[in-house]
């Protein structure tokens, strides 16, 4: 990827990026609010605002690196994780499945209103404008439905994880919970492997195809 194509791969997905990384991150305290925890709220990170849940590295430098490892095939990246402490919710083990599938949720309803925004871009007249708008349209709905399955993969500490151990009787659950810390060697592995993309390219692409086939 030379200079100019990462600069033009960086304007494309330089927003739905962020939105995707640091919506996802404000859902789960909005939904853990809602249930009791007031944790995130106390510290001003129920917010829409994406400069609260910036992460350096993770919301920028890694999803820069591996755009250019990938050679634009491939993202990857967190935000700041808002504090979530599931013994305040009023039904700890019922509503942490609720907390954690609420940011998954979160990005298939940008991946839906990038389509819509794709909708507009296609309808507009060929122009200097709508041709970015629909770059980044596209750019929108494959970046969210990325970050979606990924993080319903069933590996703590993702959502997937999360949903998982809520599901499990207690037992099973604590013995689940143990496994945390090879999570991330986990999808370290998966991502150096390219593990990861042969798990997320089928579905991804396969919802891609049926989001732009309802909005087209």
């Amino acid at each position: 990827m030379d200079v100019n194509q990462l600069v033009a791969s960086l304007a494309i997905y330089a927003l739905p990026v962020l939105f995707a990384i640091t919506l996802h991150e404000a859902a789960h305290g909005y939904v853990a609010r809602h249930f009791g925890d007031m944790t995130a709220f106390a510290q001003g990170r129920i917010s829409l605002n994406p400069a609260r849940h910036i992460d350096l590295l993770g919301t920028i430098v890694v999803p820069i690196a591996i755009l250019l490892l990938s050679g634009g095939r491939f993202l990857f990246g967190w935000a700041k994780p808002v504090p979530v402490n599931y013994s305040a919710l009023r039904r700890p083990k019922q509503h942490m499945a609720y907390v954690a599938a609420a940011g998954p949720a979160a990005n298939l309803s940008m991946a839906i209103g990038w389509g819509m925004l794709l909708k507009l871009a296609v309808l507009l007249p060929a122009s200097g404008f709508a041709v970015p708008i629909r770059l980044m349209a596209e750019a929108g709905i494959t970046v969210n439905l990325l970050f979606m399955f990924l993080n319903l993969l069933p590996i703590l500490p993702l959502d997937g994880g999360r949903i998982v151990a809520s599901l499990l009787p207690v037992r099973l659950s604590i013995q689940y919970a143990r496994l945390e810390p090879w999570g991330l060697p986990i999808l370290i592995l998966l991502l150096a492997t390219n593990g990861l993309a042969v798990i997320l390219d089928p579905v991804s692409g396969a919802s891609d195809a049926i989001i732009r086939a309802l909005v087209l």
